[in-house]
């Protein structure tokens, strides 16, 4: 057998019996973590602009959109799935050499899962898999350092999982796999230099085209099957050699996730929670600053912090403001949180942010490095104008593997971020369903996302 049709028998072979209850627990606060993403993203311009455009070009109405209205279901996943990573603020896996957003699939295989009419534990079995899928492939054959970006394993994952939401077999999983592997390989180019919209839309589109790769194979379309391990293919050109054993791979990989607290990149989490805490205990004022100096490990530095993906002090757009440290950080002590209100334009561009920002140096550590991503370490010195200085070291923050959220504060964040364009009532409903999700079926949640319907 080859690699991918391996891991076909590894999706084919899942079953509920073989989740633990610390495993669906963990999934449903997923699920409910992203839906408050893509609720709250609503009103969210360039979403806007993707709704526009799937609406205007059609799709057989099989799928809710979150909001309301119906589409195809590859169409559903785009669109459900921009709402979904738009504010980017849903949870992450962090590998040693790679970090992705395992919860990118939910979209996907909610809008396959709704499409067939699957029941609530068929769903979650689903996402296990595509989070088993992608959270491994980030984990023994990360691309990052060769160019590509996390979307790339995300198109294994979302064929997979989508595979097993529409009850393919191993044959139509396998090549489901094989032409989303061979066709969407993303390059890591969105999420460097000048950031655009593309940042939260690469997924979304590489969903898009994956679920539909998967309806291709379900009809009896064929792909390359050697994908992984053949001439020029994915251990050839794009990651190294690796080798997983599909056949012993459990489907607990997402107990190893991590949920955010603040909005903003992943790697930022415990450095805001750090220079909250010296605005809060310390009583550091912005206005008393001269500088700030931050040690972090070197992901953090690298991707966010001014390292090899560039420049992080020119930020005039909600993109390169949610992936520049100086920037979450210098919003963070002047304002005292980090919610999307810190991302809108008229925020960005404000002469506090803007000035504080410049006064933060970034710098990585060997040490926090080393212990990285077993822990998230940062130390803060902040040097005021009177001579004197504040500092305070951080390992980790409430969301991390050491302090895992709880489905009540996940509930918590939902409300927050659905409160402004949903009732109360509905939020609850939402809630509740989800939490119950193995007594139910897809489509009785898919009818609370429309909320053009009474509520």
């Amino acid at each position: 057998m080859t690699c991918v049709e391996e891991l076909a028998k590894f999706s084919v072979n899942s079953s509920f019996q073989k989740l633990s209850k610390q495993t669906v627990d963990q999934l449903k606060i997923r699920v409910l973590d992203s839906l408050g993403c893509g609720i709250g993203a609503l009103s969210s311009t360039p979403v806007g602009q993707v709704r526009k455009i799937e609406s205007e070009l059609g799709g057989s109405p099989l799928c809710t959109l979150i909001g309301g209205g119906k589409t195809s279901p590859d169409r559903a996943a785009f669109v459900n799935g921009a709402y979904v990573r738009y504010l980017d603020f849903n949870d992450s896996f962090l590998a040693k050499l790679e970090t992705c957003h395992p919860s990118d699939n939910v979209a996907a295989v909610l809008s396959a899962s709704e499409s067939f009419d699957a029941s609530g534990k068929d769903f979650l079995v689903a996402l296990a898999v595509a989070y088993q899928v992608q959270c491994r492939l980030s984990e023994v054959a990360p691309v990052r350092d060769r160019g590509f970006d996390h979307v790339t394993q995300g198109a294994y994952a979302v064929a997979a999982g989508v595979s097993k939401a529409l009850g393919l077999n191993a044959a139509q999983t396998a090549n489901a796999v094989a032409i989303s592997g061979t066709s969407l390989n993303a390059l890591r180019v969105t999420r460097t230099g000048k950031l655009s919209n593309w940042k939260g839309l690469a997924y979304p589109f590489m969903s898009f085209c994956a679920v539909n790769a998967t309806f291709l194979a379900k009809e009896g379309i064929t792909g390359p099957l050697e994908v992984f391990e053949g001439n020029k293919g994915f251990m050839d050109t794009i990651s190294k050699r690796f080798q997983i054993d599909w056949s012993k791979e459990p489907l607990d990989t997402v107990n190893r996730t991590i949920l955010k607290k603040f909005n903003a990149e992943i790697h930022s989490q415990s450095a805001i929670e750090c220079i909250l805490a010296l605005r809060n205990l310390e009583g550091i004022k912005a206005e008393n600053v001269d500088s700030i100096d931050v040690r972090i490990f070197d992901v953090a530095y690298n991707i966010i912090g001014g390292g090899e993906e560039g420049d992080k002090k020119i930020v005039c757009t909600k993109e390169e403001a949610d992936h520049s440290l100086p920037y979450i950080l210098a919003t963070a002590l002047i304002d005292g949180e980090v919610t999307p209100r810190q991302y809108m334009l008229d925020r960005i561009m404000q002469s506090d942010v803007q000035t504080l920002l410049k006064k933060i140096q970034v710098q990585p550590s060997n040490e926090f490095s080393s212990r990285f991503p077993n822990a998230m370490p940062c130390q803060i010195t902040v040097y005021l104008r009177n001579g004197e200085k504040a500092s305070r070291s951080v390992d980790d923050y409430e969301g991390f593997l050491t302090r895992p959220m709880t489905f009540v504060l996940a509930a918590e964040k939902f409300r927050k971020l659905a409160s402004p364009f949903i009732t109360e009532e509905r939020q609850k409903r939402i809630i509740d369903e989800v939490n119950g999700l193995e007594q139910t079926k897809i489509r009785e949640l898919a009818k609370l996302l429309d909320f053009s319907h009474s509520q």
